[in-house]
């Protein structure tokens, strides 16, 4: 015969859930991660307070995917920075040819092809400034992050181009920086809108770059934007990077960021316990 458990006559019906979590811990866990966590529910579904939340986020997302990049206003901003601006295009004509043909995205247009080799060379570096997947993140915090650069990095940045690039993939530097006679290239890029992040930054950095590099030949640094990586601290790791495959010849997944075990005991960030 089956018999029902036990139950103490003062405990709660959570405390028989060994599942349960207080309401208290997940609002805590709530204040590290902008994750969809404890969010509740009302019957068998989310509460219509987060399914509206849901639907802001992911239009939000949408609209950062769709959103045209403004060059001539970003190059106004760099050069009143004091940078060496420049334009150019991919081979994609418009952004729902660029969305369906990534391959147009990563080759550099014909004609800014040719313009840029009758450019001033570059001194050392170039800096390629591409739309990518979200145009948000290149205009909120591309030119807070290449002010930090210019500030940790020794380069001649009167001199070194900023080529802001419209319907850019990762791969478009490296005709640019051919072009440019540069021996290294760095490209900003908005990266693909997360539920989260609408606004996130990308950085890769290419050793001698020319058409035909591989992935594996460059080092990334992502998710930069003020709630992850911030741009002071992510222009620290890439000057790191950039001093490091100048000096060795190379990038990839040969160069390591050792850059953390480069700083003073000052330098470090806090750790919380």
């Amino acid at each position: 015969m089956t018999t029902e458990p036990t139950v103490p006559a003062d405990a709660s019906p959570e405390a028989s859930d060994p599942t349960h979590s207080p309401p208290d811990l997940w609002r805590r866990l709530q204040a590290f991660t902008p994750a969809r966590i404890g969010l509740g529910r009302a019957g068998a579904s989310l509460p219509t307070a987060e399914v509206l939340r849901f639907g802001l986020a992911h239009a939000r997302a949408r609209d950062a995917v769709h959103h045209p990049l403004d060059p001539d206003a970003l190059a106004a901003v760099l050069a009143a920075d004091g940078f060496r601006c420049l334009t150019a295009r991919s081979q994609a004509p418009d952004r729902p040819t660029y969305l369906r043909r990534p391959d147009l995205g990563r080759a550099l247009d014909a004609d800014d092809a040719t313009r840029l080799k009758h450019e001033a060379p570059a001194p050392e570096i170039a800096v390629v400034v591409a739309d990518g997947l979200s145009a948000v993140a290149v205009e909120r915090h591309a030119p807070s992050l290449l002010c930090a650069l210019r500030d940790t990095s020794p380069a001649d940045w009167e001199r070194t181009p900023i080529v802001i690039v419209e319907q850019g993939r990762v791969a478009v530097g490296d005709p640019i920086g051919e072009a440019l006679r540069a021996r290294l290239v760095i490209v900003l890029i908005g990266e693909r809108p997360g539920l989260s992040s609408p606004d996130s930054l990308g950085i890769y950095v290419t050793f001698d770059p020319r058409p035909g590099r591989r992935d594996s030949e460059r080092n990334c640094i992502s998710n930069v934007r003020p709630e992850g990586l911030t741009p002071a601290e992510a222009a620290r790791k890439l000057s790191y990077l950039v001093q490091q495959a100048l000096r060795l010849g190379y990038s990839g997944v040969r160069l390591k960021d050792d850059s953390e075990a480069a700083l003073t005991p000052s330098q470090a960030p806090d750790v919380l316990d």
